[in-house]
C-alpha cells in the first residue's frame, strides 16, 4: 500500500433512538444552537418535533436556518453565516442529509472568518489556521457519507463552478444517526443516495495501486453490501436491517478509510457537479447517466480492476471470456443494477432537453490527477453527447 497519515475526528453515535439517548448531552456546552435543516421533510416526518423537545427540555435557544436546497449554493452559505454570526450561534446542527451538512460546514467557516471563504477555500484549496464555529449533525438521508469528513460540496451559482473540498477541520463534531430517521425517505431518493454511496466507492476503487491492498477489500465488501441491501430498501422502505447497512456503508464510503493508500478518480463526479452546476439535477441520478459511459472509454487503462470487479462483486463467472470481455461484463451489470433501482440512463431521462449546454458544460469540468486516463475536454464532451 501507498503511504498515507489518517485522522478521523467525528465521533458517531449510531443505532435506534440514538438521538433521544445522547443529543442533549452533545449540546450540554452549548447555549445558542443553529437548528439547519433542508425544504422541511422533517418538520413532516416527525423528525423536528422530536429534536425541538429535547432542546425546548434542555432550555436551549434556537435559531432555525432552513430551506438549505439540495445543491447547496455559496449564497446559502453566506446567508446561514449571516444568521449565525448576528444571534451568537454557539454551534450549528445540522439535520438531513449531505446537501445540509455539506453547506453546515462551510457556514461553519464563513460564521468565523473575516475574507471570502469562496475565493479562498473553494475556488482553491486553502489552509485552514483557526477554529471553525462548532458542528453536530443529524443524518436524516444517507448516501453521501459527509457526515464524517471535512468535505463540503458548493455551488457558486454566479460562476456556474460546483466544487468539493475536504478539510478536516470541517469534520463535524458528532454525528448521530439513527436508520429509522430514513425509513421515509423517498424511493427516488432513497435509490440516488444509495448509488451515490455505490459511486463513491467505485471513484476510489478504480484507482491505482492495482497490487493487492487492504482498502480495496473493503470496498469490495462494501459495494457488495450496498447491491444487496438497496433493492431490499426499496421493496421495504421500513427494513432496518437494509437501512442500517447502507446508512453505514454510505459512511464507511467517505470516511477515508478505504482511501487509505489509493489515489483516487472521481472524474464522474467531476463531471457531474458541473452538469449540476448548469442543470441543478439529482447528483446520483447524474452519476448513474456518466458512470458507464465513463467507465467504458477507460476499461481499458485499467484493465485488471475492472476485471476483478466483474468477479468480485458481480460474481460473473470469468470461462469463456477474455480479459476485455469480462471487465465489460461488469460495467454492463452495474448499468443492469441502474435500470433495476430505477435511475435514469439518459440525460434526456433525467430532464436534460437543451443539448447545446453540453460543450459549455464539458469545458468547465476539472480533470482529475487520479484517474487510470486523464480526459480531455474533448473526450468528456464525447461522453456527454453519449450520455444523452
Amino acid at each position: 500500500m501507498n503511504n498515507f497519515i489518517f485522522e478521523n475526528s467525528t465521533k458517531v453515535y449510531f443505532g435506534k433512538g440514538c438521538v433521544k439517548e445522547y443529543l442533549a448531552c452533545k449540546l450540554k456546552n452549548y447555549q445558542t444552537i443553529m437548528l439547519a435543516y433542508g425544504g422541511g421533510s422533517i418538520k413532516r416526518n416527525g423528525i423536528y418535533d422530536e429534536i425541538m423537545t429535547i432542546l425546548e427540555k434542555e432550555n436551549k435557544d434556537v435559531i432555525e436556518f432552513g430551506g438549505i436546497p439540495s445543491n447547496p449554493t455559496y449564497a446559502k452559505v453566506l446567508e446561514g453565516a449571516r444568521l449565525a454570526k448576528e444571534n451568537g450561534a454557539d454551534i450549528i446542527l445540522g439535520v438531513g442529509g449531505g446537501s445540509v451538512m455539506d453547506c453546515c460546514k462551510a457556514i461553519s467557516l464563513a460564521a468565523v472568518y473575516d475574507g471570502d471563504v469562496w475565493t479562498d477555500f473553494w475556488q482553491r484549496p486553502g489552509c485552514i489556521s483557526f477554529e471553525p464555529l462548532p458542528l453536530g449533525v443529524i443524518v436524516t438521508v444517507s448516501g453521501t457519507g459527509s457526515e464524517m469528513n471535512g468535505g463540503a460540496v458548493i455551488t457558486n451559482e454566479e460562476t456556474k463552478i460546483k466544487t468539493g473540498r475536504d478539510y478536516p477541520a470541517c469534520n463535524p463534531n458528532f454525528a448521530l444517526m439513527d436508520p429509522e430517521y430514513t425509513f421515509s425517505v423517498p424511493k427516488l431518493q432513497t435509490a440516488s443516495g444509495g448509488f451515490d454511496t455505490l459511486s463513491h466507492i467505485m471513484e476510489i476503487y478504480f484507482s491505482e495501486p492495482d497490487e493487492n491492498n487492504v482498502s480495496d477489500d473493503i470496498a469490495e465488501a462494501v459495494m457488495k453490501s450496498v447491491i444487496r441491501n438497496l433493492p431490499a430498501a426499496l421493496k421495504d422502505p421500513a427494513d432496518y436491517t437494509a437501512r442500517s447497512n447502507l446508512m453505514w456503508a454510505a459512511t464507511m464510503a467517505e470516511n477515508r478509510v478505504i482511501k487509505l493508500g489509493k489515489k483516487t478518480d472521481f472524474e464522474a463526479h467531476q463531471i457531474e457537479h458541473q452538469l449540476g452546476a448548469y442543470t441543478d439535477c439529482n447528483h446520483g441520478c447524474g452519476l448513474a447517466v456518466i458512470q458507464p459511459t465513463y467507465y467504458r472509454h477507460i476499461y481499458k487503462d485499467g484493465l485488471k480492476k475492472f476485471v476483478r470487479f466483474a468477479a468480485n462483486v458481480w460474481k460473473i463467472p470469468p470461462r469463456g471470456k477474455t480479459d476485455e470481455e469480462l471487465a465489460l461484463a461488469g460495467i454492463n451489470a452495474l448499468e443492469d443494477f441502474i435500470k433495476e433501482i430505477g435511475l435514469p440512463k439518459t440525460l434526456r431521462e433525467l430532464g436534460i432537453e437543451d443539448k447545446g449546454i453540453l460543450p459549455e458544460i464539458a469545458q468547465s469540468c476539472n480533470i482529475s490527477p487520479g484517474s487510470y486516463r486523464q480526459l480531455t475536454h474533448e473526450e468528456i464532451l464525447e461522453i456527454l453527447k453519449e450520455s444523452y
